[in-house]
């Protein structure tokens, strides 16, 4: 044994077996004591980097509220009820492909696919519960039957080097942390609650809205289709069907770390088929999920100059849709490329494009534009197309169409073709005219080329694929570059009320940093650039952007009668400061592709690292907003005075006390504090309840987004469409008669009134034609009654 572990045999490359272990498994290697022991010891370290990151997660968790009842609920579900079964799929039909890291992400991947399917079909029959049904039947599956009673057994598979594990622990890690700073801003209590990010009730009111009905509706609207992708909310009302956790928890604490993790760890799988190298993995993941393009400005950050890493705390439906979407790049890379053509993958592949397209709506559009760039490809190189390639395009065609005509029911959601209109947009905040000054046609073209030449920054790396021309023609490399084209292109042409377009690009956006990555890899090596010039070149470019933030000073939004020509100057000092290097090379004669891989370098560093520099280090100022925008903007203030009281304790009894049919009526329909004119993205009696309002914030509805497309106003401005039903509404509480609320029951099934009654008038006499049932601070709650 020892002449084995002595042996260079031992000294293998990165994912191999050790010759030893592989003896030990056929039953020749000696299992003395000693080997038994060592054998210990080694799985012990493996799983070290977990163990250590899962505890220090659960301080975390610990530190920012979340019970540990709570935790110990969500995480015996989250490893028995889905990731455990999953894991035991994955096994039984990839075998031992994949590391082990990969195989539990994939098997926790898949358990939330069947989970979601399968909540679809327990909650639509009245019985959420059989959710349970294929966790149970998966365990019942693998004890019984022969072939698959080997799956439980560990085998010999592809081992990542110590080092990576430890290193995408410490990934996993830095999300926590950074977590924990959305986790101070997004209390589970209230009042702080009221701070919380402006879309977390509107994402509560559908978890409510999943776990009572199925087909689902928008909640704050009754009879309002929801044509949204809602996939997300199905897996957290199931877990909070199955655990108890509160809906709320799930959303803004536990929900989304397992996702996190997950994400990781596909990614780096696919940066490891793609680049062949752990190192180089590595660093493409940092710069998908830790890291944004810079900030060159000084003031108020600028929503999409700065561009956001793929998973995100404020929009759950992107983190979901982006975990979903992994494992579809991740086999369809395997499929075109050879690797495995086996009918298991296909139908995994299936499950994953199914559940992906209720995920987020953004991620088949662009796979559709990568498929179609392999296609014409092949079309054009080999005069015929694979039928890989052609099932592929089948099955993405077949999961998109079914979404569009079912699941978003022809809706565009405001979504309309409208090229430079989020240049127009950006120009407007910029220089702070907003919608008062229309811009040249010459200024929104400025604009979107730096927003190009932002994104540029970012990707420069993609450059490097040139130096290999036969890199290029790799199905992978060709399907996420279609799919980058297509992410770039719809946040160029399209527009949306709430700058939805950018979802298409954030889609896109960890694949673009994967061949950035592939790209420079390949040109350090052609180039053959010594270390030191690596890590010179690299520390430049990561100054470079914070003194230029700082030199420059252009502050925005600009001074009034400032001319927006100044927007340009950072990107001219970084173009200037780029053209040093090449200067350099020419003069002490190593020019060529030495110095275009050495200004490639500086300006990738100034869009991946000196992105975190920009933004931890420097001071950012930050200007209070005068109107409540969501993420896609400025950040919503908390108006203090307009916070009630009570609201959570009324919500949670009319949740315990009425069925979840009864339709409620109430009197707020604004945001606190914006009755003035009327920010009609109000959602907190939906969420809170768990029920179905007759009229509260209409603002998320696709009606409201169809009508911003066709009128052209501010979206958050639009009055109701329904006059009659919001005025018969209003009048339930500011004219209250039995008349008014007997046309409330017949005409719309309303049976409770939840009252701010800070809003009307205490002389209002609601009580003399409604029931008091309960009354919590500002809020009181009236059953409506028969007349007598």
């Amino acid at each position: 044994m020892r002449m084995v572990e002595s042996s260079p045999l031992t000294n293998l490359a990165p994912g191999s077996v050790n010759p030893s272990e592989e003896l030990q498994q056929v039953g020749f290697a000696p299992k003395g004591k000693h080997s038994t022991r060592r054998r210990w010891l080694t799985g012990l370290w493996s799983w070290l980097p977990a163990a250590a990151v899962t505890a220090f997660t659960l301080v975390m968790l610990s530190f920012s509220g979340v019970s540990s009842s709570d935790m110990a609920a969500f995480s015996v579900y989250t490893i028995l009820g889905i990731l455990l079964p999953g894991m035991l799929i994955i096994r039984a039909v990839f075998g031992q492909a994949h590391t082990l890291a990969e195989e539990i992400s994939l098997g926790l991947v898949l358990g939330f696919a069947i989970e979601v399917l399968t909540y679809i079909g327990a909650r639509a029959i009245g019985a959420p519960l059989l959710v349970l049904v294929w966790p149970i039947a998966t365990y019942a599956a693998f004890l019984t039957v022969p072939r698959l009673r080997s799956r439980w057994k560990p085998t010999a598979r592809p081992k990542a080097p110590t080092w990576w594990s430890w290193a995408l622990a410490l990934t996993i890690a830095y999300l926590v942390v950074w977590s924990v700073s959305y986790f101070k801003t997004n209390a589970i209590t209230w009042p702080a609650m009221a701070a919380s990010n402006i879309d977390v009730p509107y994402h509560l009111s559908l978890i409510g809205e999943l776990k009572n009905h199925m087909p689902p509706t928008v909640p704050m609207v009754a009879g309002e289709p929801l044509f949204y992708h809602w996939f997300l909310y199905t897996h957290f009302a199931a877990t909070s069907w199955v655990t108890g956790v509160e809906p709320l928890v799930l959303l803004v604490r536990l929900g989304l770390l397992p996702m996190f993790a997950a994400l990781v760890v596909l990614l780096c799988a696919i940066a490891r088929r793609v680049i062949h190298s752990w190192p180089a993995a590595l660093i493409a993941v940092m710069g998908a999920v830790l890291l944004a393009a810079p900030n060159l400005y000084l003031g108020t950050r600028t929503s999409v100059f700065e561009m956001t890493p793929v998973q995100s705390w404020e929009s759950p439906t992107e983190t979901f849709g982006a975990l979903l979407f992994a494992p579809v790049v991740l086999l369809l890379i395997d499929l075109l490329q050879r690797r495995r053509h086996t009918l298991g993958v296909w139908l995994l592949l299936g499950v994953f494009l199914v559940v992906a397209m209720g995920a987020k709506a953004t991620h088949l559009p662009i796979l559709a534009a990568g498929l179609g760039t392999v296609a014409a490809v092949e079309v054009v190189r080999q005069r015929k197309l694979r039928w890989p390639t052609i099932v592929a395009l089948g099955m993405t065609a077949s999961c998109f169409l079914y979404a569009q005509i079912v699941l978003f029911g022809h809706s565009r959601q405001g979504l309309t073709l409208a090229p430079f209109s989020v240049a127009r947009g950006e120009w407007g905040k910029l220089t702070a005219l907003f919608t008062t000054v229309e811009p040249s046609l010459a200024a929104v073209v400025g604009v979107a080329l730096m927003y190009v030449a932002n994104w540029s920054v970012m990707w420069l790396g993609i450059l490097g694929l040139l130096s290999r021309p036969r890199s290029l023609m790799q199905p992978a490399v060709l399907l996420m570059l279609g799919m980058g084209a297509a992410g770039i292109g719809a946040m160029l042409v399209l527009s949306h009320p709430h700058n939805a377009q950018g979802y298409f690009l954030q889609a896109a956006g960890p694949y673009l940093a994967i061949l950035a990555v592939y790209g420079l890899t390949l040109l350090v090596r052609r180039a053959r650039l010594p270390l030191r010039t690596v890590i010179l070149s690299v520390g430049i470019g990561m100054v470079a952007t914070y003194l230029i933030r700082m030199l420059c000073g252009v502050r925005v939004p600009l001074k009034p009668g400032q001319s927006d020509s100044v927007l340009v100057l950072p990107y001219i000092a970084l173009l200037v400061i780029a053209v040093v290097p090449v200067i350099v090379m020419y003069v002490t004669g190593r020019a060529g592709l030495r110095a275009w891989t050495v200004i490639i370098l500086f300006l990738t560093s100034a869009g991946l690292p000196a992105a975190w520099f920009t933004r931890v280090v420097s001071t950012v100022e930050k200007d209070t907003p005068t109107s409540p925008v969501n993420f896609h903007g400025l950040a919503h203030p908390v108006v203090a005075q307009a916070v009630p009281q009570g609201i959570l304790t009324a919500g949670r009894w009319l949740r315990a006390h009425s069925e979840p049919n009864q339709l409620v009526a109430t009197n707020s329909h604004c945001l606190w504090g914006y009755e003035s004119p009327c920010d009609s993205r109000e959602a907190w009696v939906a969420a809170l309840t768990e029920r179905r309002v007759l009229v509260e914030g209409w603002m998320y509805t696709p009606t409201n987004n169809d009508r911003w497309r066709l009128g052209g106003q501010r979206v958050d401005g639009l009055p109701f469409w329904d006059a009659e039903r919001l005025s018969l509404n209003d009048a339930a509480f500011y004219r209250p008669s039995w008349s008014t609320m007997r046309q409330l029951q017949e005409r719309y099934g309303v049976h409770w009134l939840f009252v701010d009654e800070r809003r009307i008038n205490p002389d209002s006499h609601i009580g003399d034609v409604a029931k008091l049932r309960f009354r919590s601070g500002d809020y009181a709650i009236y059953e409506i009654g028969t007349p007598t």
